[in-house]
């Protein structure tokens, strides 16, 4: 079973996110730091949320922050692109009888957009969102608890991401694990390639 992260493996759309907290930082007179980066970084909107709020202590509520987020968001995935060679490794990937899914911390709503506005719905046979289970991608239990809902055992799934927290959870309940190279996680790449089983740039790599 290949698992596909979303947001910053199979599409660029970690930029939002990083424009999304700077405006809404800006806006409540808050500075952006590596800290806040860290403890919101592939995490679910509630977790953000309550991060967010105990982290800079608002008034706000954690409803009214993922509220402005949201609109902050608004249409943006209807215009984020593929990150490279994506479709041309998911083609080998199908030809080849391969099984795929995504599991990923995204708003659900945002990755149908993308899914389906890049076609990509007809490559995996199920997306699992962790925001539904009520969990981050940071703990082995949440990677066991997919690889259940996908009938496999997680020693039988390779899992693709970029974020280092989220590889870390899934090499620990047992899966392999290939990192993808992206920008907004720069800084973790040496940390990544001694993690992971594989790190690569992009998915040209395996073609």
């Amino acid at each position: 079973m290949l698992l596909f992260d979303l947001d910053g493996t199979l599409i660029d759309s970690n930029g939002v996110w990083l424009e999304v907290d700077r405006i809404f930082l800006a806006r409540h007179g808050l500075t952006y730091s590596q800290e806040y980066h860290d403890g919101v970084a592939h995490s679910i909107l509630q977790n953000c949320a309550i991060f967010t709020k105990n982290h800079f202590q608002m008034e706000e509520s954690c409803e009214e922050i993922i509220a402005e987020w949201m609109e902050l968001a608004k249409d943006a995935y209807d215009h984020v692109p593929l990150k490279p060679h994506v479709r041309e490794y998911l083609d080998r990937c199908r030809e080849a009888g391969h099984r795929m899914a995504v599991f990923t911390a995204c708003v659900p709503d945002h990755c149908r957009t993308a899914l389906r506005n890049h076609g990509l719905d007809a490559y995996f046979e199920q997306v699992i969102y962790a925001q539904e289970l009520g969990a981050d991608k940071r703990s082995p239990a949440i990677f066991r608890q997919a690889a259940g809902l996908l009938g496999v055992k997680p020693r039988e799934c390779v899992f693709f991401d970029d974020s280092l927290t989220a590889c870390k959870g899934a090499k620990a309940a047992g899966m392999t694990v290939v990192g993808i190279r992206d920008a907004y996680f720069s800084g973790t790449e040496a940390d990544m390639r001694e993690l992971c089983d594989r790190y690569i740039s992009d998915f040209g790599e395996f073609l």
